[in-house]
């Protein structure tokens, strides 16, 4: 059976912050993800998931560089030590709030040695993550992030290979993956063994599904042919209140 999630980065992004998570839970969620939870005390954020019984499943790290910088950055070379003290605080948000799942974003870069900072990042975080945390890298399309160094998804599975260990695996999202190699549903059925967290959105505008190109029953039933047993979080932006489009959800 199919897991559903709450993206409240992208939905109910019409109520305020903690708002979001009474909303969720008011619409049948059970676990919700946050991209970028960091401005907000971890207690208060706690506070709000106790009070609806709700898990958080996904944060996105490293935390947002408040000085102008970008806020993935771990395949930018010249930047290894800002990478490994930003994870360390990545890792005590996840802890603070429950999380089993970190997201950690490549940023942009290009060529060879960004490759090697990348393996060589991942490799120190997953050795410095807390136990029982998993932590993710998601191939990201070239026209929604600009240069982004995690592309494609033969470098995110040739990444995962180099740095060769068990708490990192892929992320796949279908609004992305749609848009890098033209069909979502070919692409998670040759990334499904190395998937441990999935994202929805349509293509090619990060719609609700089965408002553009993706073909969601297919994907839904590939999801659970592949015996994924994880969350699906939907992440994308709702044309209008977010309570409206979640008519995808009917008889999953």
């Amino acid at each position: 059976m199919l897991r559903f999630a709450a993206n409240l980065t992208h939905l109910f992004a019409e109520l305020p912050y903690l708002d979001r998570f009474d909303a969720a839970a008011e619409s049948g969620f059970k676990a919700v993800e946050v991209l970028f939870p960091y401005e907000v005390a971890a207690q208060e954020t706690l506070s709000a998931l106790t009070r609806n019984g709700l898990g958080m499943v996904l944060i996105n790290a490293p935390p947002p560089n408040y000085t102008g910088g970008p806020r993935g950055f771990a395949a930018v070379c010249g930047l290894e030590d800002r990478f490994r003290y930003d994870m360390r605080r990545a890792f005590r948000y996840a802890e603070a709030l429950g999380v089993n799942i970190v997201h950690v974003m490549a940023g942009v870069a290009e060529g060879p040695d960004a490759r090697a900072v990348f393996v060589e990042n991942l490799k120190y975080a997953a050795d410095a993550a807390p136990a029982g945390l998993m932590l993710t890298i998601e191939p990201l399309n070239p026209v929604a992030q600009p240069g982004y160094f995690l592309n494609s998804f033969d470098l995110a599975v040739d990444v995962i290979a180099a740095v060769d260990a068990p708490n990192l695996s892929l992320q796949f999202d279908s609004y992305h993956a749609q848009a890098i190699t033209g069909d979502a549903v070919v692409c998670y059925n040759a990334v499904a063994p190395f998937v441990r967290h999935i994202q929805i959105g349509d293509a090619p505008d990060r719609t609700a599904p089965s408002t553009g190109v993706v073909e969601f029953d297919a994907l839904f039933q590939a999801i659970e042919a592949s015996g994924y047993e994880g969350w699906i979080s939907a992440e994308y932006d709702p044309r209008g209140k977010t309570e409206d489009s979640l008519a995808w959800r009917r008889g999953l």
